[in-house]
């Protein structure tokens, strides 16, 4: 990269990104459904007549839908070109930081302003080499501060992808990772060595919940018991991973959102299918994968599919918990 374009790319720091934005709807109570029923969160504090917006929808009441913001500004689409024509044109959401001010009520207007904050040096990660661009939302509520959302994307020419699957350095199978067990969630992999799903289960208000957690999220209860998963569930959404490539693992294969007969949901492999044969409803059943002498991982078949060995065929992700 030449000191040049570098010094193009760093003068558009401070200018705006966005300004006058407007958002398209009020703070409403049938958005904030939706966001609380995908997200599983049944804070009271969500609902009724004096319902505040979970902090964390504070992007989703900015976003311009399908036609965008007419508040977009030119350098925001001029810093992009120039990354295009050096040849980072590819892109990839990073991570974000928000800060909240206040809450968002039912019936806020929100406003919001944008400025390009920053543009990193030229990085080389694994997608690839190319330039952080990180961006700063002052959102407003009927005119006074609400938060601040700092979004991170990574504009980048992506890197030549391995001919073939990699393989372990000693040359033997490569082992799956292993999952991250500690006092809040030993409980669950007890479980799993036993051939069970075992559901938190609050004893002061009778919740459900799912991954464990130390306390309850819904009262707040720090008591609980678990009941044992039937093993029936539905598809509830996926995502079919094709990149990066990791030993032991053999994409593409599918990673499901499963929701559980009992109402709670977990995350693991649908497996016994082809991964484009994998459709949101599609009714499942657990079974536990075996992927080498010392870890079992609950998967998820669907019903009526063969229950001939897919060890092969399947990736288990083995972080349900």
């Amino acid at each position: 990269m030449s000191d040049g374009l570098y010094e193009e790319l760093k003068a558009y720091e401070g200018l705006p990104a966005a300004e006058g934005g407007v958002g398209r709807d009020l703070v409403n109570e049938p958005m904030i459904r939706h966001w609380c029923e995908a997200m599983g969160d049944t804070n009271p504090a969500y609902t009724g007549p004096e319902a505040i917006a979970p902090p964390t929808m504070l992007q989703a009441w900015t976003m311009g839908g399908l036609g965008g913001h007419q508040s977009r500004s030119a350098a925001q689409d001029e810093l992009f070109g120039l990354l295009d024509k050096a040849g980072f044109s590819s892109v990839v959401a990073t991570d974000c930081e928000q800060e909240y001010l206040r809450p968002l009520r039912v019936g806020d207007e929100i406003t919001f302003d944008a400025v390009i904050e920053s543009v990193s040096e030229q990085k080389t990660t694994k997608l690839g080499t190319g330039h952080f661009v990180t961006t700063r939302m002052d959102v407003r509520a009927n005119g006074e501060p609400a938060g601040t959302h700092r979004f991170r994307i990574l504009k980048y020419a992506p890197a030549a992808r391995p001919s073939k699957k990699p393989a372990a350095k000693d040359g033997k199978p490569a082992r799956r990772p292993r999952p991250v067990i500690n006092r809040d969630n030993a409980g669950f992999w007890k479980g799993v060595e036993e051939h069970k799903v075992l559901i938190q289960r609050c004893t002061e208000c009778s919740v459900l919940r799912f991954p464990w957690l130390p306390g309850c999220n819904s009262c707040g209860g720090a008591e609980w018991d678990t009941v044992e998963a039937s093993g029936e569930g539905t598809v509830f959404s996926y995502v079919v991973m094709h990149h990066p490539p990791f030993p032991a693992f053999d994409p593409p294969y599918a990673v499901g959102l499963i929701e559980l007969a009992e109402g709670v949901r977990m995350i693991s492999n649908v497996v016994g299918v082809p991964h484009d044969e994998v459709r949101i409803g599609m009714a499942v059943r657990l079974e536990f994968l075996r992927t080498d002498e010392e870890l079992e991982v609950p998967v998820f078949r669907p019903v009526g599919a063969s229950s001939a060995d897919s060890a092969g065929s399947s990736a288990a992700e083995g972080s349900a918990a």
